[in-house]
């Protein structure tokens, strides 16, 4: 399979037509002898008044806002959600518009849908089933009945009139009800425990597309794989669900006296207040926290976010704590850290499950946070039937993981609330600015929860390099995976919903995020990227930034053209491989002389080892391979006697063949 042309900028467009044309060749061999094609300007969209060229929000920049009320209520005798979604759209464009798009998230699930039909019978991944998919009732737009137009998981909604720019306003209103599935694509669904079903609704509502200034309408179809484009608004929503169950959802809860015993309230009391885990809900309180019999409605608001989630089950053990987050202005967002989790993912104390949860909840929030302080008044682990997906303040993860796994997923998820929910990015198109940048955010998390905690009794204590996220981008495995088969022909560029599954965890998660670390470590430095990627942040917080955005303001900052390293990691699909072909001695120096032999360029370091046991280390920049194949390290002897020299003594680059990388004298 060739690269997606179309995701590609000009001059990567060429390259990409090379590969494909001789992919083979590509990954072994430079591209010419002088390395032109390698250190070529990247050509980017052109900046705008919407988009500058140093890679900040434009003097114009504008977003569309989206606001909603949601009445919703389960029945859990035939799982089934009823509900009314009251959008109040904000047209901030320079365009009136005819229509709205909206997604229908939950069509994916009948068994005619395009993502149903795209996957193979037998994959669970797919979770379609014959009641699958919404069933809408009569749309009003600005108070009039309007006839939708439903094509597969988007809905068109023609306006009776035009809204109109800067500022306009409309009201639509979408009655709805689906069941909920079993296993809704990893993203949702329901699981049968002891003590009753745990559901997990995210997907929930019909959602307004985006409209933004690169596409227009965003209203690409919901296939499984691609995950979302939302814009930003302030949501109100009230869930009714059987008098027995306890619920926990995005934002804040306005009617904890209506929801809780007071019992349960001077406990909830207490965790506001504690670093500690406090439980809320008790084990052997699980079946009996609430009287059975009725219905009670649970009222949530959460400010300026993309989306809502929420889940609900007779069986939650619940506890929380205390996460004091300080805020740039010198004041302290006192987080509320939640977990919900049934018995059954309740662990041991050498393999430690999700009475775990909080502590690790708080450990994320609090590590992620140096990167932008955490805004929101919450942060909840749900475990259920769902392996792992992020929504704003909260996150579904798998019932069954355990220690070092358990904190990978709950650190992973959590972090998604800064990408892409505080930074939102369009992980439809571009999987590698949510699921990559994530993943380089728990590099970080886990050293510091694993290797710098102030409590050594915590299982795995000083073994973060044991961490998986850590583990996978080693250089290494970073190298075994970019020579795959899965890996050659695809560049990280590539849409989410065409890159074949087995490649999605290396071009979405490991190689951005080894990518990042590179930048950091071996390309930038840490303390020029950190500022660059932390800005990056700034500008770009609850606005929608495209990859050329992050690529200029991380140029601005740091003051490099890091072109080649765009081209190469991020548009290309080369291996990187470079060897040390002679180590010489000449005039009092030692000279190790480097050859670049893959298709990516990256700064070339070399220790050089002496007869009394010192070491030297030199490192070349990648500029020392403009218009050549080969460079050379060199040191001052000043009476020593060189042995040997090897490069990448840490061995953190991805060399495809590192028994090249050594000579002795």
């Amino acid at each position: 399979m060739t690269p997606r042309l179309s995701a590609l900028a000009p001059t990567a467009l060429l390259t990409a037509l090379v590969l494909a044309a001789a992919p083979a060749l590509a990954q072994n061999v430079a591209f010419d002898e002088t390395n032109d094609a390698l250190f070529a300007p990247l050509v980017l969209p052109t900046p705008n008044q919407y988009r500058a060229a140093d890679g900040r929000p434009g003097p114009a920049y504008w977003q569309n806002e989206n606001d909603y009320r949601i009445e919703a209520a389960l029945d859990t005798t035939t799982h089934t959600v009823t509900g009314t979604v009251r959008l109040t759209y904000t047209n901030n464009s320079p365009q009136a518009l005819d229509y709205l798009w909206m997604h229908l998230e939950q069509n994916l699930f009948a068994p005619a849908s395009r993502g149903a039909l795209r996957t193979p019978p037998d994959s669970r991944w797919r979770g379609s089933f014959p009641e699958g998919g919404y069933q809408i009732g009569t749309v009003t737009a600005g108070g009039q009945p309007v006839t939708p137009v439903v094509t597969d998981t988007r809905m068109r909604i023609d306006l009776p009139a035009p809204l109109r720019d800067n500022g306009g306003t409309v009201e639509v209103v979408v009655p709805y009800s689906f069941v909920v599935p079993e296993y809704g694509a990893d993203r949702m669904g329901r699981l049968e425990t002891a003590a009753g079903t745990v559901y997990e609704f995210a997907q929930w509502y019909p959602r307004v597309a985006v409209y933004d200034d690169v596409h227009g309408w965003n209203p690409l179809p919901y296939l499984g794989q691609g995950e979302f484009y939302l814009g930003y608004g302030d949501f109100e929503y009230d869930v009714t669900v059987p008098s027995s169950m306890t619920v926990v959802g995005t934002g804040e809860l306005l009617n904890e006296g209506e929801v809780y015993t007071d019992v349960q309230r001077e406990r909830l009391a207490r965790v506001r207040q504690s670093p500690d885990r406090v439980y809320i809900v008790e084990p052997d309180e699980v079946g009996r926290a609430r009287p059975a019999g009725g219905m009670t409605t649970w009222r949530y608001r959460a400010e300026n976010v993309r989306d809502v989630a929420w889940a609900a089950s007779d069986a939650f053990i619940l506890d929380g704590a205390n996460a004091a987050v300080e805020l740039e202005d010198g004041t302290t967002n006192d987080v509320l850290i939640l977990s919900a989790y049934p018995s059954e993912g309740v662990g041991t104390p050498d393999n430690p499950g999700w009475e775990e949860a909080t502590r690790f909840g708080r450990a994320s929030i609090l590590a992620n946070s140096r990167w932008y302080p955490y805004p929101y008044p919450v942060a909840i682990s749900v475990a259920g039937v769902v392996g792992g997906m992020e929504y704003p303040m909260l996150h579904f993860s798998g019932v069954d993981a355990r220690f070092m796994s358990l904190f990978g997923v709950i650190d992973h998820e959590l972090g998604h609330n800064w990408f892409p929910m505080i930074v939102g990015s369009d992980e439809r198109r571009y999987a590698w600015m949510d699921e990559g940048f994530n993943s380089y955010l728990n590099t970080f998390a886990n050293r510091e929860f694993y290797d710098a905690n102030p409590d050594p009794t915590i299982a795995g204590y000083g073994q973060a390099d044991s961490a998986r996220v850590i583990r996978l981008t080693e250089g290494p495995a970073a190298a075994d995976f970019a020579r795959q088969p899965y890996a050659v022909d695809q560049p990280i560029m590539t849409y989410p919903d065409r890159i074949r599954r087995p490649a999605l965890g290396w071009l979405a998660y490991r190689k951005p995020a080894k990518g990042l670390l590179l930048l950091r470590n071996t390309v930038v430095g840490p303390e020029r990227f950190d500022e660059a990627f932390e800005e990056y942040i700034q500008r770009w917080a609850y606005k929608h930034p495209q990859p050329a955005d992050f690529f200029r303001t991380i140029e601005d900052v740091t003051g490099e053209d890091l072109s080649w390293f765009w081209r190469g990691w991020f548009y290309e699909t080369g291996l990187f491989d470079q060897a040390l072909v002679a180590l010489d001695v000449v005039d009092g120096r030692a000279v190790a002389t480097v050859e670049n032999r893959g298709a990516q360029v990256l700064p070339t370091t070399v220790e050089f080892r002496f007869a009394d046991g010192t070491t030297e280390v030199v490192t070349v920049p990648a500029e020392a391979y403009f218009g050549t194949d080969t460079t050379a390290a060199r040191v001052e002897l000043d009476g020593r006697t060189v042995v040997s020299a090897r490069i990448d003594p840490t061995g953190d680059l991805p060399d495809d063949d590192p028994t090249d990388n050594v000579r002795t004298l």
